[in-house]
């Protein structure tokens, strides 16, 4: 009996307490106090989750910028993930480790190799896409864990959404110290980047190597905090998927315009503001969504944005650094053109007539068709650059000349297998938000057993242009395919496609944006 016993307390010592510890605590303290996260053995990380970076923006915070944490005593928790901010799941692709919805959301998660404050690593700080009206950084898809592992740390940022972060009114307006009101959210990441500028060399990195990174409105949101005087002056570098805040892709409107949006909103529900504002948060939300709006724009505001993104770029009031930006080869369906799924000439014909009444035919020369078969491309490649392809364009045209920074353009390709249950027909090209697994290193082979090596090396060689980006300001290195930058007024704009085989080409569809240039009158 006694050799079974001690049998058993040998397997209990090797095999029992090794998985009991697989984490363990870390602590670092910050400027507000001491948080608690995990060492996770597995992945040689130290993660800290939930980590608040703002006061709550609750009752008489609501509708505020973001305020100033108070120092707490003794040591905080950052073990989980923080709440969401609310939002319905609108888009039906989000799954969220959040716990739960509430105003009480202003919170960031760090992955870490290293909490040594002499390890200065470099940064990176992603906010996640949604359309502001939706979003949260604990989706596994956002998960740090991959590109941490490589060097760098990984942020992910949680910020006010909908009419909670961005309602504009005059009577917010009115009380506001910087006489403005709405950009909640986008205050939001301004506050965390902030954070993390004066944090996070007590988890062992290094404040003057941050760069910023999202996709959709997370990038829509590079894009502003490379243009706010908030933001541009604590960034080191800014990355872009899908998405910048230039008409016609969610462009900020003057501060007249959206309060009158507000306070037209306010009216039609009946209530005085002062009365709307004191109703609970699920009270306020039901009335948001029986409204019907999809959110409320961001706000040119003479505080966070000064100007347009145009006017600002074309001034070199931007931030200074390096840009990495691109985008998908199917953004959004040829139905989103043509208005539905009537795939003819004729039909693509009298769309072009409706959308470009005095230049459909130079339209249809820069998108053109010969055939029935060649309509969903065309229709996918206009509907695409509408949505958001071209306002991407943009913004890598303007930095490329109006900075003396350099900026690396790529276009995705890769066509993500569809799992077997859930059976997709993505065969024009790469589909809005579907490199984010790819470019954030969390393919999941489990959920989706018809991903094959060639996805993964995909993801492990994009990681690595991402890293080397974040470390130095260029994508390059490590042996891969030499991405060359734009450089200002070139004939030839180099472009890295990502693929089973990546290549660089020149791009030979140019000419579509400057037509849509003008059609938008971002040119002038």
């Amino acid at each position: 009996m006694k050799i079974i016993s001690s049998l058993l307390s040998l397997i209990f010592l090797f095999v029992f307490i090794p998985q009991a510890y697989s984490q363990s605590n870390v602590e670092v303290n910050t400027s507000c106090g001491i948080v608690q996260g995990n060492y996770d053995q597995k992945s040689d990380l130290s993660i800290f989750l939930g980590v608040p970076y703002a006061k709550p923006p609750v009752d008489e915070l609501r509708w505020k910028a973001p305020q100033n944490l108070d120092p707490w005593k003794g040591v905080k928790k950052t073990k989980q993930f923080g709440p969401s901010a609310v939002q319905e799941n609108v888009f039906g692709d989000m799954v969220y480790r959040s716990n739960g919805k509430s105003e009480d959301c202003l919170y960031l998660n760090i992955w870490t190799p290293d909490v040594d404050p002499d390890k200065k690593m470099a940064v990176l700080v992603y906010f996640y896409g949604g359309g502001f009206v939706a979003g949260d950084g604990s989706e596994p898809r956002y998960d740090g864990a991959s590109l941490a592992q490589k060097g760098i740390i990984t942020v992910t940022v949680n910020y006010r959404l909908n009419i909670f972060g961005f309602l504009a009114h005059p009577e917010l307006t009115e009380e506001s110290a910087y006489n403005a009101s709405g950009n909640y959210g986008l205050l939001d990441q301004n506050a965390a980047i902030k954070w993390v500028y004066e944090n996070i060399t007590h988890f062992g990195g290094d404040p003057e190597r941050i760069s910023i990174g999202g996709e959709s409105a997370g990038s829509i949101s590079v894009s502003m905090q490379m243009a706010s005087p908030l933001s541009k002056d604590m960034l080191a570098g800014a990355i872009g998927e899908s998405g910048a805040a230039i008409n016609p892709a969610l462009p900020p409107v003057r501060l007249e315009e959206a309060e009158k949006i507000g306070e037209d909103f306010v009216m039609q529900t009946g209530y005085t503001f002062q009365e709307l504002r004191n109703l609970p948060t699920d009270s306020i939300f039901k009335i948001y969504n029986q409204s019907g709006r999809f959110g409320f724009p961001a706000v040119i505001d003479d505080y966070f944005l000064p100007k347009s993104l145009p006017e600002i770029f074309s001034n070199k009031e931007q931030a200074q650094v390096p840009l990495l930006v691109g985008w998908n080869s199917a953004e959004m369906i040829a139905e989103a053109f043509l208005q539905d799924n009537n795939m003819t000439k004729a039909k693509y014909t009298a769309r072009m007539k409706e959308t470009f009444p005095d230049k459909w035919k130079q339209a249809i020369e820069l998108y053109p068709v010969k055939t029935n078969g060649d309509v969903r491309l065309a229709a996918t490649d206009m509907a695409s650059d509408r949505f958001i392809s071209y306002s991407t364009w943009k913004w890598a045209d303007l930095h490329a000349n109006h900075s003396d920074q350099p900026v690396y353009r790529y276009f995705f390709k890769r066509i993500k297998p569809s799992p077997d249950d859930n059976p997709v027909d993505t065969s024009v090209g790469a589909p809005h938000a579907s490199e984010i697994e790819y470019f954030l290193g969390n393919l999941n082979g489990a959920d989706n057993a018809n991903l094959s090596e060639d996805d993964f090396s995909i993801s492990e060689n994009i990681q690595r242009y991402l890293v080397n980006f974040v470390k130095t300001g260029n994508p390059n290195g490590n042996e891969l395919l030499k991405w060359p930058s734009i450089k200002s007024s070139e004939d030839k704009t180099p472009v890295l496609l990502m693929d089973t085989v990546f290549k660089v080409e020149d791009s030979e569809i140019e000419a579509r944006y400057h037509f849509l240039d003008t059609h938008y009158q971002n040119d002038k």
